[in-house]
């Protein structure tokens, strides 16, 4: 490996837009060192007045700022009208938000399922 190559990431952050919602997908390890792809997901996700989903299904570890940017995004939804779902959370994802008293403040929704191929 080259001392001067970026290693890669070991979690992170995307906004899309899918089915008139915006989905804020949590992948890996989501934690302090996402700081500025949290702020910058944030003010994409708030920038529609579509509902938004955070699909936490890929997360494999969340701490306190990964915990944080979730519960400001719910917040923040809740005050534009927009809404938030859970989609599929990870179990880390949920008992970490039970520790705190606030698995019950998210609406939850089972992962999709996926497509049946017809032979």
């Amino acid at each position: 490996m080259n001392l001067t190559e970026d290693p890669a990431p070991v979690g992170g952050i995307d906004v899309t837009a899918a089915h008139g919602r915006t989905v804020v997908r949590l992948w890996g390890e989501v934690d302090g060192a996402l700081r500025a792809e949290a702020s910058t997901s944030m003010a994409q996700a708030l920038a529609s007045t579509a509902p938004v989903v955070v699909d936490a299904t890929d997360v494999t570890f969340i701490d306190s700022s990964g915990l944080a940017f979730v519960l400001q995004l719910n917040l923040a939804a809740g005050e534009t009208a927009q809404g938030l779902t859970l989609r599929d959370p990870h179990r880390q994802v949920l008992e970490k938000l039970d520790m705190l008293g606030m698995a019950g403040e998210f609406a939850l929704e089972p992962d999709p399922a996926p497509e049946c191929a017809i032979a």
